[in-house]
């Protein structure tokens, strides 16, 4: 089997249809198979599925648990089922735009054998109607199509929309307990598939990433997403080789930063001082203690001398004004 289509779906039943026909209308000269975690949704998601596969027996492959195992395990699970030298990823509540997606990805694999990570751009569209598109280039202005997982970990942002990701199957991971404890999980994936290979970049818009309210990611608030990604970059500091260090701390340094302003803002002193700390003694950690020190003295000001912080910020505006 070339390639297997990872899907996973819970409470898709808008969506389900849609990112199906969009798996089914690639136009490929290889074998592949859809292997889709159900897990047990509260709407007619695994019915509309069941239906599918009645129509496709010889393409679909439906796991359906008897209760639900929520998305890390659904993850897993569906994972370790599928059979191909290639996995792409697509989520039920996202689609592809291009029927050529899929042999575009093997082409770039197959002549890049260098490589165990191939994504390409993405459209964004939010439930408002509004449109975006997530691109490499947003993130840097280098124009090479190959990065490492170097370069993933010093951008510090996750630039794979899930449903651009193809990853060669390099070995099932044997996953460790703390991705249980990480909301980012298809994040998580590219970074362990990065570790044994470069990551491949296709300039070509071919899916479609929804957010909406009943999002995983999308219904956190800002803080929470703070939290989430500085507890992400903890555990990859101990997991990853040491040769990493330097660029899981830089991005580490980012997140406590945002985490100081989030709780500062919030008038929670304590854990802007908690979070200042670990900053400072990260950034020493990374011989970086002196860069930015203008920020970092911004930042000790408004936890530890607000009032002086504030008056000086109105000072600075009266200035410019």
């Amino acid at each position: 089997m070339k390639v297997s289509v990872l899907m996973l779906a819970y409470n898709h039943g808008r969506f389900i249809a849609q990112a199906l026909d969009s798996v089914l209308m690639q136009q490929v000269d290889f074998d592949y198979e859809i292997v889709i975690g159900e897990d047990c949704s509260k709407d007619n998601t695994r019915d509309i599925l069941i239906s599918y596969q009645q129509k496709y027996p010889d393409k679909i492959r439906l796991l359906l648990p008897e209760k639900n195992l929520g998305m890390h395990d659904n993850f897993i699970q569906t994972y370790q089922a599928c059979r191909g030298q290639y996995i792409a990823i697509l989520e039920g509540d996202d689609y592809w735009t291009s029927k050529h997606k899929l042999q575009k990805q093997v082409n770039f694999l197959d002549t890049h054998p260098e490589c165990t990570v191939c994504f390409h751009s993405s459209s964004v569209l939010y439930e408002d109607g509004r449109t975006d598109v997530l691109s490499l280039h947003q993130f840097t202005e280098q124009k090479h199509n190959i990065l490492t997982l170097e370069d993933l970990l010093s951008l510090g942002k996750n630039i794979m929309a899930t449903a651009s990701i193809m990853l060669r199957d390099v070995g099932k991971h044997e996953f460790p307990q703390w991705i249980y404890d990480v909301a980012l999980l298809d994040w998580v994936i590219q970074i362990f598939n990065a570790q044994y290979g470069n990551v491949g970049y296709i300039d070509e818009t071919m899916s479609l990433y929804r957010i909406h309210p009943q999002g995983n990611w999308s219904q956190k608030k800002h803080l929470e997403r703070s939290l989430e990604l500085a507890k992400m970059f903890q555990y990859l500091s101990q997991h990853l080789s040491s040769k990493y260090k330097k660029q899981v701390r830089g991005a580490l340094s980012n997140y406590y930063a945002d985490l100081v302003i989030c709780y500062e803002a919030d008038g929670d002193r304590n854990n802007a001082k908690k979070y200042i700390t670990r900053l400072l003694l990260n950034d020493l950690l990374n011989n970086k203690l002196l860069s930015r020190l203008s920020f970092k003295a911004s930042l000790l000001l408004r936890v530890y001398l607000p009032n002086l912080h504030k008056t000086l910020k109105s000072f600075k505006l009266q200035q410019i004004s």
